[in-house]
């Protein structure tokens, strides 16, 4: 199994100890936690940033002892100069979380107990509802034909529908989608399952409809290029790794021509399956285990999306209107 890389850790602001022990800690949480790359580095750069501030807010540069002996004020001073920023909720929980983390690992291995950590409360998150599409929508954007009038290549626009076609009719995000190899999608009529490989390497079996199968052979047929058995089943103009990118470009193409929103993306096809599944009597369960959400809490707001839907089926409809 493949193991994330810790960025390494380069400090004008703080003590060689620090950028050592800042490295150790993300080779954990990439090797121990697997964390994806995009977090370590987010992590990483949170923590740099935190660092940087502090070397400013005290006049000196940031030793191990030091940092051991931060107070609560000066965790406050930092969120507050990142907020001021028009840093979003999000990223600060995430700066918040990630210090903790590196708290808590100086603290194992012997380097002090950075206890002001714990004394500050997370920031509040806004709560946003994922957007999903109208369910004809959603099957007009895995219609090759939508885009027939397009200067581009027949097999690039089959390819685009049949990425599309499996956000939807699986719920995948877009980097496991991409990240199919030939080998492991079947051909129509000799399965109806895939196995995908999703945040933190964990992989999971979802169910894939034939007719998407069938979208998928054909650009299969179409496409110029060798598609070996152990490499990627879609690939770009000229051969290579096809970037999420470009589908999402393709997305924004879509919305002019359909008329959609922009809220209608690549990873709102995955909420659309999601929020359409619950909508005809989908389980919440097994739709968590079909999206591959490690807690209940994240696939239940789709639950919200779903009362909003019925209130507003009650105030146009009820008859005491």
């Amino acid at each position: 199994m493949s193991k994330a890389a810790a960025p390494q850790i380069e400090l004008a602001s703080a003590d060689p100890s620090i950028a050592q022990e800042i490295t150790r800690w993300l080779s954990h949480l990439g090797a121990e936690r697997r964390l994806s790359p995009k977090t370590l580095e987010a992590y990483g750069r949170d923590l740099r940033q935190c660092l940087d501030f502090l070397c400013a807010h005290w006049g000196e540069r940031v030793t191990l002892k030091r940092f051991a002996a931060l107070e609560a004020t000066d965790v406050r001073a930092f969120m507050a100069m990142r907020r001021a920023d028009d840093i979003a909720g999000r990223s600060l929980m995430r700066a918040l979380a990630g210090l903790r983390s590196f708290g808590r690992f100086l603290e194992r291995e012997g380097n002090g107990k950075v206890g002001a950590l714990s004394a500050i409360r997370a920031p509040k998150v806004a709560k946003s509802l994922p957007k999903p599409l109208p369910m004809a929508s959603a099957k007009r954007l895995a219609d090759a034909d939508e885009r027939a009038g397009e200067d581009r290549e027949t097999w690039i626009l089959s390819r685009d529908a049949a990425v599309m076609a499996l956000l939807y009719g699986s719920g995948l995000r877009i980097s496991e989608a991409l990240g199919l190899k030939r080998r492991e999608v079947p051909r129509p009529g000799e399965g109806d399952v895939l196995v995908v490989t999703g945040k933190g390497n964990k992989t999971r079996m979802v169910p894939v409809l034939q007719n998407v199968l069938e979208l998928v052979q054909q650009y299969v047929a179409m496409c110029p290029y060798s598609l070996p058995a152990d490499g990627p089943i879609f690939v770009g103009a000229r051969g290579g790794p096809l970037s999420p990118r470009i589908i999402q470009l393709a997305m924004e193409r879509l919305r002019g021509a359909l008329g959609l929103p922009d809220s209608a993306t690549p990873h709102a096809l995955r909420h659309s399956f999601a929020t359409h599944l619950l909508s005809r009597g989908g389980d919440l369960r097994a739709i968590q285990e079909l999206l591959g959400h490690s807690s209940l809490s994240t696939t239940q707001v789709y639950t919200g999306i779903d009362s909003e839907r019925l209130l507003e089926v009650y105030a146009s409809a009820h008859p005491r209107r």
